[in-house]
């Protein structure tokens, strides 16, 4: 049994990492603004932190501002990786984004890479977990790009993933000894992002047109057609799109 606090432990991805380590005996426990553990004032994380074995990074920025979510992440992980330091923990896992490093146009994007870069630099054992986007985020990507009732959208691949696969993916991590390194995980339907948004909208009964457009940015950034596919180490989920809606 080890002793995992898991911060963002009570969100989308973080509550079911909680769950899921627990079922397997792990003594895992959730740091959130709600638990008293703030990343961005460092309040509650030199407690949260006494006798962890792992620490679990799955939170994210209130606003997806350029600024503040570069502000955002920058604070936060400076502020783990040296209350980690400090409490002697063995492995630091945190997830982030396949293509992050790909994409320096998208402010959300570069500042999961300077994320990536604080931990890589600072000194724990560590283990970063790229998931592809969410099925889940579907609504939320289809909202980023509504004009007039009209959704436009690239129609680059992706490979979208359902958060309880990532949330196990993310668990099993923390369960085992640091990669150094990276892991990318994603679903098993490679698909337009088009696509993808498209097939939801219309199983959920949104009236908006979905036009997929080339020229048409994600998250302020241009895509290519594989920018946001992983590679061919990338572990894959089990649940589709078809699925997932069923």
């Amino acid at each position: 049994m080890m002793r995992i606090v898991v911060v963002g432990g009570t969100g989308l991805i973080g509550s079911q990492v909680v769950t899921r380590l627990r079922e397997h005996g792990h003594d895992a426990v959730p740091a959130s603004p709600a638990s008293g553990v703030d990343t961005l004032t460092g309040e509650g994380l030199k407690e949260v932190l006494v006798g962890a074995d792992v620490l679990v990074d799955v939170s994210n920025s209130p606003s997806f501002a350029d600024d503040d979510v570069m502000s955002f992440f920058r604070t936060a992980t400076s502020n783990l990786v040296a209350a980690g330091t400090d409490a002697g923990v063995g492995h630091f896992v945190a997830l982030s984004v396949v293509g992050a490093d790909r994409l320096p146009d998208s402010g959300y994007l570069r500042a999961k890479v300077v994320q990536e870069n604080l931990i890589e630099e600072g000194g724990l054992p560590y283990s970063l977990v790229r998931a592809t986007q969410f099925l889940e985020f579907a609504g939320a990507v289809a909202d980023s790009a509504t004009s007039g009732g009209t959704v436009r959208l690239p129609d680059a691949g992706v490979r979208p993933i359902a958060a309880e696969e990532v949330a196990a993916f993310v668990a099993r991590t923390a369960a085992g000894s640091p990669l150094g390194g990276t892991l990318e995980v994603a679903g098993p339907d490679v698909l337009g992002m088009a696509t993808w948004v498209r097939t939801v909208l219309t199983a959920r009964a949104d009236e908006r047109e979905v036009i997929a457009d080339p020229r048409a940015p994600y998250f302020g950034t241009l895509l290519e057609q594989d920018s946001l596919l992983p590679g061919e180490g990338a572990e894959l989920g089990r649940i589709g799109l078809r699925d997932w809606l069923a």
